[in-house]
């Protein structure tokens, strides 16, 4: 199914999209329990959220304000075993091993989102590449896209998602003038098409969108348009500590209670539920090898 075509284009441009991630009979599973979890958000039922004024983490924690993410989706107090289900199961894995060139006991499992529309303001994020600072000089520049090699991020849309914008070809090299005046702000841009050499990725429901975290990339945020998209990443154990910060930062003390692995120990499927268990090892064993408050944050607000 997945070609050296396809993994090509994604270390030649950055990004690939993908068709059929989604089983049919995930799929309603998966918007209701979308539904559910941007309803619990929305009321401050559920306070792990992305919020409007904030587009990186640490996210606000007051209770009335507009959000426009959900965060930690495998979590068990949120209670959704189709996301856990999903993210774990043999066609994501499939891909995963693909891009990553990776053995499957290599899969480190990461972080699982959501990107919804706010319903009171419009928002849009700047450009951005999501673990080097936007003002990495050349030099540091360069060092840092050099060791991003071990992890992929990836849309997944269940409803018609327009909202992503990048740079294909620039998670390989450094930022030109141009490209460097229009990511150096800290505010999103007017027009996304005023930065040099960026396209508009559009997603059908159903339809994933890979891509290096380390692209140059942007988004826009409609709060008129419905917008559910799963949000994604996943590690390979190679990487060592390399992807500690760009996960660690959104807070993941929670995988260390026996209720996550008890989630787990739900799925049904034997080798899903075999291979969550062992990405979540993979996912523990790095946690244990850094401390976390040191790692401090990849990007300023």
């Amino acid at each position: 199914m997945y070609t050296e075509g396809f993994r090509k284009q994604y270390d030649e441009q950055g990004f690939v999209i993908v068709m059929g991630l989604i089983d049919p009979s995930e799929f309603t599973p998966l918007q209701d329990a979308c539904a559910r979890a941007i309803d619990k958000s929305r009321k401050a039922e559920w306070m792990h959220r992305r919020t409007v004024g904030r587009q990186f983490p640490p996210y606000a924690d007051e209770k009335d304000v507009d959000v426009w993410g959900v965060q930690h989706l495998m979590h068990p107090e949120l209670g959704e075993i189709a996301f856990v289900k999903w993210y774990t199961g043999n066609r994501m894995a499939e891909v995963a091993k693909a891009l990553l060139g990776c053995r499957e006991e290599e899969l480190q499992m990461e972080l699982f989102n959501l990107l919804i529309n706010p319903e009171q303001n419009n928002f849009a994020l700047r450009w951005h590449r999501d673990d080097v600072s936007e003002k990495a000089s050349e030099v540091e520049e360069k060092k840092a896209l050099g060791v991003w090699h071990h992890g992929i991020q990836w849309n997944t849309a269940l409803y018609r998602d327009a909202c992503l914008y990048v740079v294909p070809g620039s998670h390989k090299t450094p930022r030109t003038p141009e490209q460097r005046k229009h990511s150096e702000t800290m505010t999103p841009p007017d027009d996304p098409f005023d930065m040099p050499g960026a396209i508009q990725v559009v997603l059908e429901p159903g339809e994933t969108v890979f891509y290096n975290s380390n692209i140059l990339h942007c988004a826009t945020y409609d709060s008129t348009v419905l917008r559910a998209t799963l949000h994604a990443t996943i590690g390979d154990t190679r990487g060592g500590a390399t992807r500690a910060r760009n996960v660690l930062q959104h807070g993941m003390d929670w995988i260390k209670g026996e209720g996550f692995r008890k989630t787990l120990e739900k799925i049904e499927d034997d080798k899903t539920r075999q291979r969550a268990l062992l990405m979540y090892t993979n996912l523990l064993k790095m946690q244990e090898g850094v401390n976390a408050k040191d790692l401090g944050y990849s990007l300023s607000n």
